[in-house]
């Protein structure tokens, strides 16, 4: 181990599960969690932080960003970088909820019919089928006209309602391929009961895909979220970053040169995502022995080659 430059695991990474060391020792994951941290807790420290009312204006339209506005003033004079963090508070409150929704109807609805089959399995795909056909924009367009304007909690259930479709497809194919594997057919003639079954024998080798849906589901509520804000389907009275980019074209702000009113959320929904990905990453490879091992070839590889060596790992 010495010679290979191997050094010995911490105490800390020693008494932590092999899952938690290879996650943070990813740094696609470990750059992903703390961009997603750094988030997280700015929007859930908004109130604190933030220097003005992101609902009252707090200066002159379209001031530049300075000491006095650090990222400027809207054309209604409301301070940006306050409405950035209030902005995000809404939105990952939506999307984190809206994606964890869901993933549990689509995790439950999907090992249910893949595991159960027959006529469970039937009447599931029906709603699965049904679900995926469903779409959302209309969806919000109807809830709209009946509460006069939908609020970022009604687009939030639409899209938790709407969105689990994909992920139950995918759960159920897993399923199935999982429910005949020999340490399920054990557990079955041992007599475990059907929901013990599915909690520590089959749903804890789809933790890849169960998380990959969660991903995706969030991203899609963000964005989804945002663009439905954008486009003036939301609540021009809430402050989101989808309300904020409404407000920026409603004020042709790029057009004025006002730059500093559309990028600051457009940059916070992209970065967003990107972390959400990089997490995904790193999952992706705690759940994958294919992958540790392709990374592992990749440590070696770089370190014979810093030494002069070369030699075929695998």
């Amino acid at each position: 181990m010495a010679e290979l430059g191997v050094r010995p695991r911490s105490r800390l990474l020693g008494r932590l599960p092999t899952a938690w060391q290879t996650f943070f020792t990813n740094k696609k994951g470990v750059a992903g969690l703390l961009i997603l941290a750094v988030f997280v807790l700015a929007a859930a420290l908004a109130p604190v932080l933030s220097p003005y009312d992101p609902y009252r204006r707090a200066g002159k339209p379209h001031v530049q960003p300075g000491v006095e506005h650090f990222l400027g003033t809207s054309r209604q004079g409301k301070d940006i970088f306050s409405q950035l963090l209030e902005g995000g508070r809404t939105s990952l409150t939506v999307g984190f909820v809206a994606g964890l929704s869901a993933t549990l109807i689509g995790v439950a609805i999907g090992i249910s019919a893949g595991y159960f089959s027959g006529r469970t399995d039937e009447i599931l795909t029906f709603f699965v089928n049904v679900s995926l056909v469903l779409p959302a924009l209309p969806l919000i367009i109807v809830f709209a006209s009946f509460v006069e304007e939908a609020s970022p909690t009604v687009i939030g259930l639409v899209l938790a309602f709407t969105g689990w479709g994909w992920s139950a497809r995918t759960i159920r194919t897993q399923t199935l391929a999982i429910k005949n594997r020999e340490f399920v057919l054990a557990a079955e003639l041992m007599g475990e009961r059907k929901w013990r079954i599915v909690l520590r024998e089959i749903l804890p080798n789809m933790s890849s895909f169960v998380v990959g849906g969660f991903v995706l589901a969030t991203i899609y509520a963000i964005l989804a979220e945002a663009g439905l804000e954008f486009i003036g389907l939301g609540s021009p009275s809430s402050v989101t970053w989808g309300t904020m980019l409404y407000w920026a074209q409603r004020a042709q702000a790029l057009q004025t040169g006002a730059w500093w009113e559309v990028w600051p959320p457009a940059f916070a929904i992209m970065i967003t995502g990107a972390a959400l990905v990089l997490v995904n990453f790193a999952v992706d490879e705690i759940t994958s022995p294919q992958l540790r091992a392709a990374r592992l070839g990749g440590r070696i590889r770089r370190f014979l080659k810093r030494r002069g060596r070369s030699v075929d790992v695998f």
